[in-house]
């Protein structure tokens, strides 16, 4: 998964806004957008470190989306928790929305498995 979409999608997981994350973060709000559009490639690792921190989501993850840290084979890349992954483990669904993403899952996969 690319940095940006993982950093857009835990952002959006979570319902924040950038001006939130700026403030907490101290990354400036233009400067995150860039790096959910994909514009800004490799930040520096410090960045990395307060949006993990800030997220909840492993830092090593957001390291590794951003292309400095590579996987040694396929399996390692299977072991790996997604940034999306993280934020949803520490999201603190309700059981209903944990129903409602579980659903939501299903549904993907019968759409892409039908496609096929």
């Amino acid at each position: 998964m690319s940095l940006g979409k993982a950093l857009r999608d835990v952002r959006a997981l979570r319902g924040i806004s950038l001006r939130a994350v700026e403030e907490a973060t101290g990354i400036s709000n233009a400067y995150l957008s860039q790096l959910e559009r994909g514009d800004a490639v490799r930040p520096a690792p410090d960045k990395l470190q307060a949006l993990a921190r800030f997220y909840g989501i492993p830092y090593e993850q957001l390291l590794r989306d951003a292309g400095y840290l590579k996987n040694s084979d396929g399996d390692a890349e299977r072991d790996q928790t997604s940034a999306v992954q993280a934020a949803l483990m520490s999201a603190k669904l309700t059981p209903e929305e944990e129903d409602a993403v579980v659903k939501y899952i299903q549904f993907l996969r019968f759409e892409n498995n039908r496609k096929k």
